[in-house]
């Protein structure tokens, strides 16, 4: 099964095609971010606008890559939730307009299911179930994966993502967009114990986490020592910083590891490619003797394929949409619209 999969739920336009949910013919991505670091952050206006001049060129690139025609395409799914509500917007209206123009099937993918997926194209023997540990910009949850398509919500952020933490302070220290990459890349470089930043403690759900506190801690003393004149040791800072996101993380995945008895941890989003989360996830996985999934750094960000992927489970499961999909910029991986 063919399925031409849209993305663009963000500053990224993707069109990739995807056979069987394991197999990338092409993978087109159209970046905005050179676009963007003028500002800091992503501009939700100009990431649409941008959108649309991009997606139809993909959609023809993306055929042209795979060597197909449009008669060989079974299938449309596209990322409908959640992200930026116009950049969503340009990527189901394009796609409602191709499945009704080639009269295929419409299928609607979640964003954070298809982070999740992006691990069945690194591994194709990977099958649910399995824990997978959620690391993006704007979110930050584990998940159990019962199935491909039923999932449960162990424990998720109480306030700030992990990924969006990242992004902030390292805007701060003056660091170019995306901010999380310079962060990780300063972080190699410096000593974590320089400075001490908190841990959130486990609450109700020992799953949840916090990252609010952490950030202000680390906005509070950026701020004081350019107040102070004091000079600042931004590798370490950033070391420790780091150090502080993945003691929060990894500590909960390995909790959950144990609870639960699964015995297969995949990570999954954007911030799956920080290299010290990477490097504590497979050390604590090692100890518990549990197999860890983590996608390329090329599937980390966002793109088509895992959408494609996890299109393919949809479609089986049953989840086809008609002509009234909409668009949502908030919705539980769940389904449920928050």
């Amino acid at each position: 099964m063919n399925i031409l999969a849209i993305e663009s739920s963000c500053d990224e336009t993707a069109v990739a095609i995807v056979r069987d949910g394991r197999e990338v013919l092409c993978d087109c991505i159209a970046s905005q971010v050179d676009l963007h670091r003028i500002y800091g952050g992503v501009v939700p206006e100009i990431a649409s606008r941008k959108h649309i001049e991009a997606i139809y060129g993909l959609a023809d690139q993306a055929l042209q890559q795979s060597q197909l025609t449009r008669s060989d395409i079974d299938a449309v799914a596209v990322t409908y939730a959640p992200g930026l509500i116009g950049a969503v917007l340009v990527g189901v209206n394009f796609a409602k307009a191709a499945a009704l123009a080639m009269q295929k099937p419409l299928i609607p993918v979640h964003h954070i299911r298809g982070h999740i997926a992006a691990n069945y194209l690194a591994y194709p023997e990977l099958e649910p179930p399995f824990l997978c540990l959620v690391v993006s910009g704007g979110h930050t949850m584990i998940v159990e994966v019962k199935d491909y398509t039923d999932m449960n919500i162990l424990g998720t952020t109480l306030d700030d993502a992990a990924g969006e933490s990242f992004d902030k302070v390292a805007r701060v220290l003056g660091m170019p967009y995306p901010g999380g990459a310079a962060l990780d890349k300063a972080a190699k470089l410096g000593d974590e114990t320089k400075y001490t930043l908190p841990r959130s403690k486990p609450g109700e759900n020992p799953y949840n986490m916090s990252f609010s506190g952490l950030k202000t801690a680390a906005l509070n003393l950026i701020h004081h020592a350019e107040q102070v004149g004091e000079e600042l040791d931004i590798p370490s800072l950033c070391a420790a910083f780091s150090a502080a996101v993945s003691d929060t993380l990894v500590p909960r995945v390995v909790l959950a590891l144990r609870q639960t008895g699964y015995r297969k941890i995949a990570v999954a989003g954007g911030v799956a490619a920080n290299s010290r989360i990477r490097a504590d996830i497979l050390t604590a996985a090692k100890e518990l003797g549990a197999e860890v999934y983590m996608p390329p750094l090329s599937l980390c960000g966002d793109n088509g394929a895992m959408i494609g992927a996890q299109a393919f489970y949809e479609y089986q499961a049953g989840n086809i949409a008609d002509m009234g999909l909409n668009a949502y910029a908030t919705k539980s991986i769940l389904g449920e619209t928050l």
